[in-house]
């Protein structure tokens, strides 16, 4: 019975060990700083996001409203999409994106994350929205890169946001904005 508890202790940190802990994606890793769209639009832009969560110690990695939110403003900023990033009210659009779905593997050697975001974004002066998209995106993390499972799905979370962030402000570019 004494060696069943000690086997069952030994499974149990061995996991916990490979496992880690779950930490929040980096809103440094979000952005997207290599990105030329070939378009700048001569308007201000303010952004907010939703459907992202805290990240628990046990919890499953999860992006927050704010730093993805963060992320998209500083996206644009490097790339000149806007003449201009505006915090709160006051600017010629409005953009939303909202993190719809996030697929949460379990185990495995390299771990994929397919992920939704609904962007929107909306000219303040008209009410009008002049894009409404849903955007999937998809990013592996593999053994190679991390040796700890929680490291590995928050590489993957974060690729796969990035990637999602490049490929919204990319349709935003493609737009006509008058």
């Amino acid at each position: 019975m004494i060696n069943s508890y000690r086997h069952l202790i030994l499974v149990w940190a061995a996991t916990a060990w490979l496992a880690g802990c779950a930490s929040p994606a980096s809103k440094q890793e979000l952005i997207v700083d290599d990105a030329s769209f070939g378009t700048r639009h001569p308007h201000s832009v303010s952004v907010i996001a939703g459907g992202g969560g805290e990240t628990g110690a046990m919890d499953y990695t999860n992006i927050s409203n704010e730093d993805l939110a963060g992320a998209i403003e500083e996206s644009i900023i490097n790339s000149g999409l806007f003449s201009s990033v505006v915090k709160g009210d006051g600017a010629d659009y409005k953009l939303s994106a909202y993190l719809v779905s996030m697929s949460k593997p379990v185990f495995g050697f390299s771990f994929t994350i397919h992920m939704e975001m609904s962007w929107s974004l909306v000219n303040t002066a008209t009410g009008d929205a002049v894009m409404r998209e849903s955007i999937k995106s998809t990013h592996t993390a593999t053994a190679g890169e991390a040796f700890a499972a929680a490291t590995r799905i928050r590489l993957a979370v974060e690729g796969a946001a990035k990637e999602n962030i490049r490929q919204g402000l990319q349709k935003i570019a493609e737009l006509p904005l008058e």
